[in-house]
């Protein structure tokens, strides 16, 4: 995969190495006065959408997906259906960019399938684009990498390059964020922590997901919650859960953020300003149905110790 740091300018050399002349254009309504360095076959706008089929129809001979975790997700799930390169020009620090799989959501950012096979071509990292993300999003999807990177260290399929990405996108996350927070016009700070979120989708990459995500990635889609406030939420409790049974990854992660790993995550998701389940709105009374389904997820079955319905359920209650 062809990857770039610079400006958005640099879409057109990666999309001339990968031989694509007229790509969809995947972004929603907030880039609609970009300027993009390149001819597009046609434009998508609403994201999410579960219309993947029909935009298919109109991905040319490749896909640009400018935005955010949703826009980079349909990205994929286009390129897929339509067997065509997806170049990603990453917004928030979501990762998504990194893997072949996606979740595919309807408007109302509801769950209503997914799937893997996208074809992965490039990613163009342009910082200034993320300059001016609100704080909420900006901690929420440093939230989501900085889960990517903790758990890479434990879930099935962990290794040793892995580890290593894994170690220095949770130090930069760590570092760099609670500056952003504070200083969020601030171009060098905002690099660090993009290159913090681009090592944890490096991780990701090369491991799997865990216990944590497979809570967050039941709760958003039955209501449509933010996933990365989510992994927020969520990888705290997974992590005290996992240190009974990956005692010296949990360790090094907590090393690498600085000290005890889940109140640091703790830490960080306040900086976003929710740090509850009810704060969400998520019922008190769904908790042992979104369990059940948590449990069945891949991220928990590819958890060091695979946690049962009611383990899980106990877990979201101290998050509640």
């Amino acid at each position: 995969m062809i990857v770039r740091w610079g400006s958005l300018e640099l879409v057109a050399d990666v999309l001339d190495e990968l031989g694509v002349n007229a790509p969809l254009l995947v972004a929603s309504a907030r880039w609609d006065e970009l300027v993009v360095p390149f001819e597009p076959a046609a434009r998508w706008g609403e994201v999410p959408s579960a219309r993947v089929e029909e935009a298919a129809t109109l991905a040319g001979d490749g896909v640009v997906a400018i935005g955010g975790g949703s826009a980079i997700d349909l990205g994929k799930a286009i390129s897929a259906a339509a067997r065509v390169p997806l170049v990603s020009v990453p917004t928030t620090y979501s990762g998504a960019e990194w893997t072949s799989f996606f979740g595919v959501r309807d408007p109302q950012r509801r769950m209503r399938g997914g799937g893997s096979g996208a074809q992965l071509g490039g990613i163009v990292y342009d910082v200034g684009l993320t300059i001016g993300l609100p704080r909420e999003q900006t901690v929420g999807t440093s939230m989501n990498a900085i889960a990517h990177c903790a758990e890479a260290l434990y879930a099935h399929g962990h290794n040793p390059q892995s580890d290593e990405h894994a170690l220095d996108g949770a130090e930069l996350i760590s570092r760099y964020l609670p500056q952003v927070v504070d200083s969020p016009l601030d171009r060098d700070l905002r690099t660090e922590l993009l290159r913090g979120a681009c090592h944890g989708g490096e991780a990701l990459a090369g491991s799997m997901l865990a216990l944590a995500h497979a809570m967050a990635q039941a709760i958003g889609g039955t209501y449509g919650l933010p996933h990365g406030t989510l992994n927020g939420i969520c990888l705290p409790p997974a992590l005290r859960f996992n240190s009974r049974y990956a005692p010296a990854a949990v360790r090094a992660f907590g090393e690498a953020v600085g000290g005890d790993g889940a109140g640091r995550v703790e830490e960080l998701t306040a900086l976003g300003g929710i740090t509850r389940l009810g704060e969400l709105g998520v019922p008190e009374e769904d908790l042992p149905q979104l369990a059940s389904s948590a449990a069945q997820r891949g991220g928990n079955q590819a958890n060091p110790h695979p946690a049962t319905p009611a383990e899980i359920e106990q877990l979201l209650r101290t998050v509640w």
